[in-house]
């Protein structure tokens, strides 16, 4: 006897309880949260019901809402029209066993039939093959994962007890709140027919919904199907970097903010409170003798503003963008408003009085002449030479899609075989000015200059892959 009990003990911990948790703890072939900006996938369990069901389609459309219905069989069968509503309106309908029944308990062939007679109903009445399966409590095993290879099983990332009716409606709504979040995939529930559930339980769902919706169209989410939430996933997963990319990039930042607090680099933010955009110092020059426009020279030993790019910001900017001139764009609009305030800040500061420009070596320089800065190319020594190490070893860094850094290399090959040296200047340093009369000028605008950006040649920062995620300066 004792043995039977431990050879079933063993069967339903290999049946049920380890596909459950290594389902549920590390999604093991399941669906149950996206990766997104914007997007939440709201799903719904247990209907169709002739009751509750028309009053959340109406719900959702009112919101531009598109959601998922994982149905009931036997309550779909009953209720045609409403799983021909759902398709009509843009929602997604998966499969919810037949009958309300946890496969824990069923055999792996009663399974099947559960799952095969909730497909033939959805497909009667909405003429498409569903691909997405929820097993009733989210409750899997073995074969469930071996058996069912044409159906996605989608999980869940909120779960709020929303079947049974609480004295305190808005407890819902607190609990719904807290995941108003990126990638969310909430679940809840249209009918209270179902073991367990209070009937009445949908209507207190539906008043939290609508504060929920309504919430989340105010604060700027999307609520989008399964479906959609999935491509969003595979397709910010392949944009994402590799797990090592990430920790080099994070150690690299900290030594960033450690060189900004040893050298007192001061941050300079675009909008009031904003995350910096910039950072400066004040340094002697070494370089060789320049002439600016205004017919000012900068000589060895002259006093300069030193500007280096957050690069936070950059590899934020690189991370988000879906191309290079999108980057070219956000960082171009970020420098515009940072150099105002930067300018301001020198001019103000007596222990900068005597600053005759703000300098920076940068590899992505194309088109700042259009914001005032003058170019002059680095003199071929070792200065220079360090200086293209350390910035390519800093993209590599910051770089956060492999696809882009192919794509640069192979445009890098092809301008260096055309221009020669550089590539026309692609990842090659140049030292950038700006004049200290420039920098009045930037004060003393109350409105900013209009200027003409609509083409990518017109872009500062170039178009190139690698530049958009590169540093504006080196560490000097």
């Amino acid at each position: 006897m004792e043995n039977l009990l431990v050879w079933g003990f063993y069967f339903l911990s290999l049946y049920a309880f380890i596909p459950g948790l290594v389902s549920r703890m590390f999604g093991f072939r399941v669906f149950k949260k996206g990766l997104s900006e914007k997007e939440i996938s709201l799903t719904f369990d247990d209907g169709p019901d002739p009751q509750y069901t028309p009053k959340l389609l109406d719900l959702l459309a009112r919101h531009g809402a598109r959601a998922t219905f994982f149905v009931v069989g036997a309550h779909a069968e009953r209720h045609p029209e409403l799983l021909k509503r759902m398709k009509d309106e843009g929602h997604t309908i998966g499969i919810h066993n037949y009958v309300h029944k946890a496969n824990w308990i069923m055999r792996p062939k009663a399974v099947k039939k559960q799952i095969s007679l909730t497909a033939e109903v959805i497909e009667r009445s909405t003429g498409e093959t569903p691909v997405f399966y929820r097993p009733p409590w989210g409750i899997v095993n073995l074969f469930d994962f071996s058996k069912k290879g044409q159906y996605k099983i989608v999980l869940w990332s909120g779960i709020f007890g929303d079947w049974r009716a609480h004295e305190d409606s808005n407890r819902l709504k607190r609990r719904l709140l807290k995941k108003l979040k990126p990638g969310e995939v909430v679940l809840l529930h249209d009918c209270g027919l179902t073991l367990g559930a209070d009937a009445n339980a949908p209507a207190q769902m539906l008043e939290a919904l609508q504060y929920y919706l309504e919430e989340g169209t105010r604060k700027g989410y999307r609520f989008v199907t399964v479906p959609e939430l999935i491509e969003l996933t595979e397709k910010n997963k392949a944009r994402r970097p590799s797990w090592w990319n990430r920790l080099f990039a994070a150690a690299w930042l900290q030594y960033e903010n450690l060189f900004h607090l040893v050298f007192r680099l001061k941050p300079i933010a675009g909008k009031e409170g904003g995350k910096p955009i910039l950072h400066y110092r004040q340094v002697s020059y070494n370089g060789p003798e320049i002439e600016l426009k205004e017919g000012v020279r900068i000589t060895k030993g002259d006093k300069l503003a030193e500007i280096h790019l957050d690069n936070a910001l950059l590899r934020q900017a690189a991370m988000r963008s879906s191309s290079p001139v999108t980057v070219m764009i956000r960082l171009i609009r970020e420098m515009e408003s940072a150099l105002p305030v930067v300018s301001r800040a020198v001019l103000n500061d007596p222990k900068m009085s005597s600053v005759k420009a703000l300098y920076g070596v940068s590899m992505i320089h194309k088109g700042t002449d259009k914001l005032g800065f003058q170019l002059f190319d680095l003199p071929e020594n070792l200065f220079a030479k360090g200086s293209r190490i350390y910035l390519k070893i800093l993209f590599r860094v910051l770089s956060a899609k492999p696809k882009l850094k192919l794509k640069l290399k192979q445009k890098q090959t092809s301008s260096t075989k055309k221009t020669g040296r550089g590539g026309a200047n692609v990842m090659y340093p140049r030292m950038l000015f700006l004049s200290r009369m420039d920098m009045e000028s930037f004060v003393n605008m109350t409105t900013p200059a209009p200027r003409k950006a609509e083409s990518p040649n017109e872009l500062p920062l170039a178009a190139t892959a690698e530049e958009a995620a590169l540093p504006t300066t080196i560490l000097s």
